[in-house]
């Protein structure tokens, strides 16, 4: 049952899935959410706030883990371990903020709590009265005599994320303006002699102190026409960078009947898998997919991990794999692809969006668009070594495997990996 706004309920102490949620369509502006960690209604510092941007709090106790879009219903999550939050923490506000248009023009807009190892409900509040604005506190934890409760909030603002973090005291990254002429140098001033002193010791320099990075609240889109994004210019130097692949089935209106349900059951069972082509500075290839377990390693090569193989397509983040930066100078190209292991003959009937997200820089997101051929196999992006620098380019290229050809070794010929390929299973 939705709460109403302003009311509260108890929650356990424990691990719990927050969850902002909302329909989408057609000319819906896309939401993301975020989560501020408060001492007397305010940030102590920018890592206290937790955002497509910057994905984790550095305490592990908030965790922004992705969007996932189930038929039209999109979700976007927050992992939040109140056992691990600070004991100065007073408050752990969750927020919402649109990209595209107000939140007036989201429909079914909600955020829920769900205790993160039972999938038990725990809180629910829904949205119903928002109009011109771009962000929302849709709630918030606090302490109350040493225990958590939640609260429902649902207060907006016009001005969108920028606005909604500077009021808790983040200091945002803002464009850069023209520096204003340089005034012209005065005149030196006259100089009188003086009589000699014992000269005076100086007292060593005090070093600085180096003013805080101001989080960047910018996101990045790969086009046709802005097809690449060099991520060192992005912020993305070092950290794990997660790849993520979404996808929904579009909507058929044609083949009542049996054919219509055997469609839905098709797609119900649908499996893709995530996989990377790697090729090694040294020279070392190699290729990292569920199929034949071959899940890689993050922090040894080939410095690339598939987190595992979400084979039903009910879980909250879908499937990641993850590139370690930290080892950015160990690669020459990585080509991330994905395939249909069951479930669908082709890409034709499925709506996916890639968003590959740096531990610390912009998220870099792109659609497929339409797939108009017989594809079961697809190349994502293909991010490539130039000089201690990496290059991302937008492939969204749909491949054709020839008759019993495998989408692995298509994906090879098509970008002359040159690797030898064998059968594998799950």
């Amino acid at each position: 049952m939705s709460m109403p706004k302003g009311s509260n309920v108890p929650v356990p102490t424990t691990a719990l899935r927050v969850e902002l949620g909302w329909r989408s369509g057609p000319g819906v502006p896309d939401a993301d959410a975020s989560a501020l960690l408060l001492v007397s209604g305010r940030v102590r510092s920018d890592g206290d706030f937790v955002f497509y941007n910057q994905p984790e709090h550095s305490s592990g106790a908030v965790r922004h883990e992705g969007k996932r879009d189930a038929g039209g219903q999109v979700t976007d999550t927050l992992l939040v371990d109140l056992a691990r939050v600070e004991p100065t923490i007073e408050t752990v506000v969750l927020a919402a903020s649109t990209d595209g248009g107000p939140f007036g023009q989201v429909p079914g807009l909600y955020v829920r709590v769900l205790d993160a190892q039972r999938g038990t409900e725990v809180a629910r509040f829904d949205s119903a009265d928002a109009t011109v604005e771009t962000a929302f506190v849709l709630g918030e934890f606090y302490r109350r005599q040493g225990a958590w409760k939640f609260r429902a909030v649902g207060q907006g603002y016009s001005s969108g994320l920028e606005g909604l973090a500077t009021d808790y005291g983040i200091t945002v990254d803002e464009p850069q303006h023209a520096a204003p002429p340089a005034a012209p140098p005065a005149a030196p001033p006259v100089t009188m002699a003086r009589p000699a002193a014992q000269p005076v010791p100086t007292p060593p320099p005090v070093p600085p102190t180096a003013p805080p990075t101001p989080v960047r609240l910018t996101k990045v889109t790969l086009t046709k026409e802005a097809p690449s994004v060099s991520l060192s210019k992005q912020g993305g130097t070092s950290g794990a960078m997660r790849v993520n692949l979404n996808w929904e089935v579009r909507k058929q209106f044609s083949g009542w009947g049996s054919k219509l349900g055997r469609a839905v059951a098709m797609h119900a069972d649908l499996d893709l898998d995530l996989c990377a082509l790697y090729e090694l500075s040294d020279g070392r290839k190699g290729v990292v997919q569920a199929l034949g377990n071959a899940y890689g390693a993050l922090h040894q090569p080939p410095y690339i991990h598939l987190d595992g193989d979400d084979r039903t397509g009910a879980s909250a983040s879908g499937e990641n794999l993850s590139i370690n930066l930290d080892h950015k100078q160990s690669f020459r190209r990585i080509l991330i692809f994905v395939t249909i292991y069951e479930g669908a003959r082709s890409f034709a009937d499925l709506n996916a969006t890639v968003t590959l997200q740096p531990l610390n820089g912009a998220p870099i997101d792109f659609s497929l668009g339409e797939c108009t051929v017989p594809s079961t196999v697809c190349a994502l992006a293909l991010i490539t070594s130039n000089g201690g620098d990496l290059i991302v380019q937008r492939e969204a290229r749909f491949l054709v495997p020839e008759r019993g050809v495998s989408p692995q070794r298509t994906v090879d010929y098509a970008y002359g990996w040159g690797m030898n390929w064998t059968p594998g299973r799950k």
